[in-house]
């Protein structure tokens, strides 16, 4: 590993000049990050992935093994990329028509989880702190702390801050406690959120 700075790089990784890469950031093996990327502090950028030019990447995220991140994807502060897991950014793709101007925003919010060979669809907002099963393919809007699994995926659930599922229904009324952190969480209608004390 090279120390540049503020970061580490591993020697095999590619950094295009302009890259803005934060304090406490690691980049492995074979990853490349191009010109225009911007990443926040203690990020770590596993082995080949791929960041491109119009990301951001908040502080504290973990890009695993094998993830690309295209064009027109933000992530917030601490988010969950699994190994191999897939972005988009174009709909409707052919290799024979130029579609760079269609690319569609995805927005992946705070402390999201996005599981092992999922696919994110373009265009789609995921939830603070929702839980994107293994091998999911979302291809719309998810709620804060939902548990979405399947092809297309559906919710089965709710998850706490800490990762936990929560024993409540999909909608309705409800009030329960993460066994782990002590955190309670209410559920208004198809909304969930952290109770006021």
């Amino acid at each position: 590993m090279i120390y540049k700075g503020e970061y580490i790089v591993h020697e095999s990784a590619i950094i295009d000049k302009g890259a803005q890469i934060g304090k406490g950031s690691r980049i492995w093996h074979f990853a490349h990050i191009c010109s225009g990327a911007k990443i926040g502090a203690k990020v770590s950028i596993g082995q080949n992935a791929f960041i491109g030019n119009k990301v951001s990447i908040g502080a504290s995220c973990k890009i695993q093994n094998n993830v690309s991140v295209y064009d027109n994807v933000t992530l917030e502060e601490g988010v969950f990329c699994g190994p191999s897991m897939v972005f988009t950014n174009v709909y409707n793709p052919r290799a024979l028509i130029e579609r760079k101007s269609e690319y569609r925003n995805t927005l992946i919010k705070k402390g999201a989880t996005l599981g092992a060979n999922c696919t994110i669809v373009c265009g789609i907002t995921v939830g603070q702190f929702a839980f994107i099963g293994a091998g999911a393919v979302v291809n719309k809007n998810t709620p804060d702390f939902a548990l979405m699994v399947g092809v297309p995926a559906k919710q089965i659930g709710w998850m706490s801050k800490y990762g936990e599922q929560l024993n409540l229904p999909l909608e309705g009324e409800g009030l329960t406690i993460c066994p782990h952190s002590g955190e309670k969480y209410k559920l208004s209608g198809k909304q969930l959120h952290i109770a006021e004390e």
